[in-house]
């Protein structure tokens, strides 16, 4: 592609050297760079790309796009910020594949997953071929590629795109982090739907403060690249979305809104309720357990009437829908129930232990760590909601990183001595799995928290192979 075809749309400060390169690829991983290729450097906490513009140029790249100027003897494309330059580069260089796609974006704190997993499951049902990219991976025609980043690095994303595109995909279901926003990887991406689930407190090891994380996620709907705007009206910042965006649509269970659920009853298999999609009215039967889920499925299903799929074909995929793989998922049922869930915050945390407890006839067991390197604030939190909800609690490691083990764990430990003694500290994983499975009794729920589908456990940069699932499937066949 000719350079001044790939810029195209980029706000340039200044260009020096040649625009009619031919570009042959993208990198913005100076290891990765090929000949002929542009070089984009980016500013990170511990690298900054334009100290590798020199290393790009020995490995044959033609063009370094960077926010300064550089001793380099290639053509440079000076902009004032190179991840929104990025994105749209990325954009070109894979045709605006994105640009022939309905996009579907969602953003929270927690249900992105579950909302773009129901999105595609319902499209299916229908004999539409969706996409979904998230934090279980990025599925479409029947390929699947290992998750990376809840978001993909633009690159990454807009190769995607295209990939999906020439495979016959129309929409798209995508996760969309906080992260994301606040490093433009979805800059230029004209979403047909953003949908916001909830917020609450996540990530402040990077951003700081709560204030911080919560206008990452504003920011995304004050950039105005959404069509329509889906916002769960029983969460505080979805309301304040809602009363400050006119194009909003409100879903809810508990407040006024435009698609909502009412007389909600639960069981161990699933749930029943009343849906009113845009006054269209439905019984629904869900395999999916918790109100939080009846978010999950009121969020897709109001994104999917907004882009013209009639609510009789969504009513049918909401029902033929199953469990998400790691999200309130119950790997087992039989006297006794367990269950595995990503929930790695204290409010994901809350709403799975709440869940479960409203169904479980017996003692409710949690086992949970909090991931090393992270948000420490809230271990102690977590702590207080298992010693709150569950009748017992197993304390165990979850992806340590770097930390030791047992300072996060004795964190954790804190907040669950303010309210219970039934708990024990058990810091291998399967070990505390296998201290529960050994405890549990007839009628009794164990929730495993904070993992959910994830295949590894991260111990001082090295991800080890492991799941919570199939932990549980060996311990039990084991015990037989």
């Amino acid at each position: 592609m000719k350079l001044c075809e790939l810029i195209k749309g980029v706000e340039i400060e200044k260009i020096l050297g040649d625009m009619e390169i031919d570009v042959k690829d993208v990198k913005a991983d100076s290891n990765a760079v090929v000949p002929n290729c542009m070089f984009i450097c980016l500013k990170g906490g511990d690298y900054d790309g334009h100290d590798y513009a020199k290393q790009a140029e020995f490995y044959g790249a033609t063009v370094i796009l960077c926010e300064r100027e550089l001793n380099c003897s290639i053509t440079q494309i000076i902009v004032k910020n190179t991840r929104i330059a990025m994105s749209i580069i990325a954009s070109n260089f894979y045709g605006n594949a994105d640009k022939k796609l309905k996009i579907i974006g969602v953003l929270g704190t927690n249900g992105k997953t579950t909302t773009t997993h129901v999105i595609a499951s319902i499209l299916k049902s229908v004999g539409e071929n969706c996409g979904v990219i998230g934090t279980n991976g990025i599925f479409y025609a029947d390929k699947f590629i290992e998750p990376t980043l809840t978001t993909p690095d633009p690159i990454e994303l807009h190769k995607t795109f295209k990939d999906m595109y020439e495979a016959g995909v129309k929409i798209v279901a995508m996760e969309v982090s906080a992260h994301a926003v606040h490093f433009n990887k979805v800059y230029g991406i004209n979403f047909e739907v953003g949908v916001f689930t909830n917020f609450s407190r996540d990530h402040l090891d990077f951003f700081k403060t709560i204030d911080e994380y919560k206008q990452a996620k504003l920011q995304f709907f004050k950039n105005n690249f959404c069509k329509y705007i889906v916002v769960n009206a029983d969460d505080l910042l979805g309301k304040e979305i809602s009363d400050t965006c006119q194009k909003s649509i409100s879903y809810a269970i508990e407040n006024p809104a435009d698609v909502f659920a009412m007389d909600i009853k639960q069981s161990k298999k699933g749930q029943k309720f009343i849906l009113n999609l845009f006054d269209c009215v439905y019984h629904v039967e869900t395999s999916l357990v918790g109100k939080f889920n009846v978010h999950n499925l009121l969020a897709s299903a109001t994104a999917l009437a907004l882009i013209g799929v009639k609510t009789d074909d969504v009513v049918f995929g909401l029902e033929k829908t199953k469990v998400v793989n790691g999200r309130m998922q119950r790997v087992y049922d039989g006297e006794f129930s367990v269950y595995v869930d990503y929930a790695h915050t204290p409010d994901g945390l809350e709403k799975v232990l709440c869940a479960i407890k409203e169904i479980v006839s017996g003692r409710l067991i949690c086992v949970f760590g909090c991931g090393g390197n992270r948000d420490q604030g809230k271990r102690k939190e977590m702590g207080k909601v298992s010693g709150s909800l569950a009748d017992f609690t197993v304390i165990t490691s979850d992806n340590p990183r770097f930390e030791e083990p047992m300072e996060i764990i004795s964190e954790i430990e804190k907040g669950v001595l303010e309210i219970s003694k039934n708990y024990v500290i058990v810091q291998d994983r399967r070990q505390a799995i296998e201290y529960a499975l050994n405890i549990v009794k007839s009628g009794d729920a164990v929730v495993i928290a904070g993992k959910g589908s994830e295949k590894y456990q991260e111990v001082l940069g090295i991800k080890r192979s492991y799941n919570d699932k199939d932990t549980v499937e060996e311990i039990l066949r084991r015990k037989k």
